[in-house]
């Protein structure tokens, strides 16, 4: 066994702590940790070494993995339980310690795997942060992957925001339809009314409401993929006659006069200085008496930076922001929009993640032909990753629930809430 191969196992060691519940297999042949772990973590390239020392937090291990310098046999949610705070919370003895093992050719600057977005200071030499340009080329870079990727992991509803589970038992299919009438029913949505969905997404909100409320709906996402599906679905349900959806910026809407709007999933693109301006757009779409249900994720407190970190920001949702439930609350109220109710639905998030985990997980070879090993792996690690940070409380779900009230302040709803719950 070459000295390298000792020093890899006891990096691990260092990394994960005596308790560890996963074991390590170094390219070499070095381990570390329990034989019978549930889950074994293999470090297949020097590589993964490179991108630990000279990538800061979560960063260098999200690279590590993407790359295939590092893999995971079994549950890769139950690995993270072992490996992301660990790695997350390296300290300057740490690093200094593991520069003394390895020595300093781990610290040469590596090339980030293709899947990569750059960083925000080279995004901002393109475009405006939140600028439609910008804001169209983050959609397009998350969003116009692939349909049927989207299929596989997301199942037969193709709703990719928080479901909101009846039972404890309910399958995700059954969340998800439950979500959308939860929708429907704060909005008091009734025939004849008129709804916009901002960031509508496949289409499912729009479908439901049209289908079962008897409104008429106008959806609108910067995806093009997205919205070629969503309108070929609508098509196929026989619902285009009261029901559309456009490849559109929401700032780009012109009609006005709508008895509802739902927000699901938008909210986190647009930026928290723009989350103001947001609002008052949308409200003054209303009519008076019209409500607005803003469904979206949201930091646990105003404390937490609103700007995404590391492997979130570089993967998964470029230039990606959050707000505290309270400072969305603030938003739409100096809007115009009284806020009736709010509520957080954070448990049932994870629980969602934990239905596109196993989504994923079922259909990998699959998913990998469709959209390449690169871009699966970010996509399970980014599941995983967020369904453990919902059950930790380091980001939640709101609903709130707004309604643009008359001249003399009247807001045309019952004295208690009419959603049945």
């Amino acid at each position: 066994m070459t000295q390298e191969s000792t020093t890899v196992g006891a990096v691990f060691e260092r990394l994960l702590g005596p308790r560890a519940t996963v074991s390590i297999t170094a390219y070499d042949g070095s381990s570390s940790g329990p034989a019978d772990a549930p889950v074994a973590i293999r470090v297949t390239s020097p590589l993964a070494l490179d991108y630990l020392m000279s990538s800061p937090g979560d960063l260098g291990l999200a690279r590590a993995y993407v790359a295939g310098a590092l893999d995971v046999e079994g549950d890769l949610y139950t690995a993270l339980h072992a490996l992301s705070a660990q790695v997350d919370q390296l300290t300057p003895a740490d690093r200094l310690w593991l520069l003394r093992k390895l020595g300093p050719r781990h610290l040469r600057p590596v090339k980030p795997p293709a899947e990569e977005h750059p960083s925000r200071f080279r995004r901002g030499l393109t475009a405006l942060r939140h600028s439609k340009e910008r804001d169209s080329e983050a959609i397009a870079s998350h969003y116009d992957v692939s349909n049927r990727f989207y299929e596989l992991v997301l199942g037969p509803s193709m709703a990719y925001t928080c479901a909101v589970f009846p039972t404890e038992d309910a399958t995700l299919e059954e969340a998800q339809a439950n979500k959308f009438d939860l929708i429907c029913r704060k909005l008091g949505l009734q025939p004849g009314m008129r709804l916009l969905d901002v960031g509508c997404g496949w289409g499912g909100m729009v479908a439901h409401a049209v289908r079962h409320y008897g409104v008429e709906a106008l959806g609108v996402t910067l995806s093009r993929e997205q919205a070629q599906w969503a309108q070929k679905n609508i098509v196929a349900l026989g619902l285009a006659d009261r029901a559309e959806i456009r490849h559109l910026d929401y700032r780009d809407v012109t009609e006005t006069g709508f008895d509802a709007i739902s927000s699901i999933g938008l909210t986190e693109h647009i930026g928290a200085r723009n989350v103001p301006g947001y609002f008052r757009f949308l409200a003054a779409k209303l009519k008076p008496h019209g409500r607005m249900l803003n469904h979206c994720i949201t930091n646990p407190d105003s404390s937490v930076a609103h700007r995404s970190r590391g492997f979130i920001d570089r993967y998964v949702f470029p230039d990606g922001e959050l707000e505290s439930p309270g400072e969305l609350m603030t938003a739409m109220h100096d809007a115009g929009l009284e806020v009736r109710h709010a509520e957080n639905l954070r448990e049932h998030y994870a629980k969602t993640l934990a239905g596109w985990c196993a989504n994923l997980d079922e259909h990998w070879d699959e998913a990998v032909a469709e959209a390449g090993a690169g871009r699966s792996r970010v996509w399970a690690l980014y599941l995983a990753a967020c369904r453990l940070a919902f059950e930790r409380r380091e980001i939640e779900l709101h609903h709130i629930l707004g309604v643009r009230t008359d001249n003399e302040g009247g807001m045309g709803m019952p004295l208690r809430p009419d959603w049945g719950v």
